[in-house]
């Protein structure tokens, strides 16, 4: 038995938990993940550029992909 919880654009599209609790986790993952690389960088900076251009540079791509997969998985039921 499968659990199913509705997503927008209901009836048409239906959504499996299980993909949707990855999704969260990985979300929560990747927080921290960018907590650590701010704080990786933070560590011997003396100004405020020297830790946010960086940062940026390194985290954006990295949201960038991550956002697109959860659409992609999120979008239909890939059963």
């Amino acid at each position: 038995m499968s659990t199913r919880i509705p997503a927008a654009g209901l009836p048409f599209r239906r959504m499996s938990a299980k993909t949707l609790v990855w999704v969260g986790i990985a979300f929560v993952v990747l927080l921290f993940g960018t907590v650590l690389v701010f704080e990786a960088f933070d560590r011997n900076s003396h100004s405020a550029s020297d830790t946010i251009r960086p940062f940026v540079i390194t985290m954006a791509p990295v949201w960038a992909v991550a956002i697109a997969a959860a659409r992609v998985l999120l979008r239909r039921d890939r059963s």
